[in-house]
């Protein structure tokens, strides 16, 4: 069974802060590969708002267990979802949901094969 996996909503101070945040709000990942700052960048949309902020991607931003962005890149397609279960003050803890999740068997076959040789 895969492990439950945690994000880090970080940045909404500089889109539309964190007061409309509320627990259990789904919220839309989405890769953004042209982004100059950070290839592995993964920008947070709120349906109605648009881009609410960032999967944090440092150990200064990522709270907690939650996974950063360089983590979290390969284990999703171009969009997740994930749902709000935490609002601190120092960052929103996110429930990446499952089916957003690639599969261990789907993400690297050829690790798979390498026991069976």
């Amino acid at each position: 069974m895969m492990k439950k996996v945690f994000i880090t909503l970080t940045g909404t101070k500089y889109y539309f802060g964190d007061d409309f945040l509320e627990k259990g709000m789904k919220i839309r990942l989405e890769k953004e590969p042209d982004n100059e700052y950070d290839k592995e960048a993964i920008k947070v949309i709120y349906e109605g708002l648009g881009k609410v902020g960032y999967v944090a991607n440092s150990s200064y931003t990522v709270i907690g267990e939650a996974m950063s962005a360089g983590r979290l890149y390969d284990k999703i397609g171009d969009i997740a979802y994930a749902k709000v279960v935490l609002i601190t003050q120092r960052g929103t803890i996110c429930k990446v949901c499952k089916k957003s999740l690639k599969n261990e068997a789907e993400k690297k076959p050829e690790e798979k094969n390498k026991d069976n040789i």
